[in-house]
């Protein structure tokens, strides 16, 4: 790291950040679709929607099930990303919208160690932008929220952090810093 560090804890989200999960999202979409359909829920439009529409019919093990297994091909044939490179050593860990599982085999398939704790959208009960998710992975490793980071590349997580109150650093502000 090159800049001042003053954060006891980072927590990274996982794809856009530290890996490109290798998903077909549109047929992913498509694939959740027709997990609806056989169930008799009509489909909304996107892929977040439809998790919402499987949790209000009760169907939502059914659709983790079809987005997981894609997103578990997809870490398996991740690319890894520049921040890979920059875990720093101190508590570190993931929080993300992919599953738990995926995570934990991209950062495998990747080597990149010094991860401590992985929380995933299966992991807790609400997914990003709730704070839950983020909140449990500053819980695991033992440290406060004003006392962490959370790097990562989108929108939601930018949201994520603020409803936490952890800071937030897009990955490239982080890059720019710590590569």
């Amino acid at each position: 790291m090159t800049a001042e560090f003053d954060y006891r804890a980072v927590v990274f989200d996982l794809d856009g950040t530290l890996v490109r999960l290798a998903v077909d999202w549109e047929r992913v979409t498509e694939a959740v679709a027709d997990t609806l359909e056989v169930r008799g829920v009509a489909p909304p439009t996107d892929l977040w929607s439809m998790l919402e529409a499987a949790d209000r019919a009760g169907v939502r093990p059914a659709v983790e099930s079809t987005i997981a297994a894609f997103e578990r091909d997809g870490a398996r044939n991740a690319n890894r990303l520049p921040a890979a490179g920059t875990i720093p050593t101190r508590p570190t860990g993931v929080c993300s919208l992919n599953c738990e599982d995926a995570c934990r085999i991209a950062l495998s398939e990747h080597a990149i160690d010094g991860i401590a704790t992985v929380v995933g959208r299966d992991t807790v009960e609400t997914e990003k932008p709730d704070p839950e998710p983020l909140l449990e992975t500053v819980r695991r490793l033992d440290a406060d929220p004003a006392d962490t980071v959370f790097v990562g590349d989108s929108d939601r997580d930018a949201r994520t952090a603020e409803r936490a109150g952890v800071d937030y650093l897009d990955v490239s502000a982080w890059l720019r810093a710590y590569a």
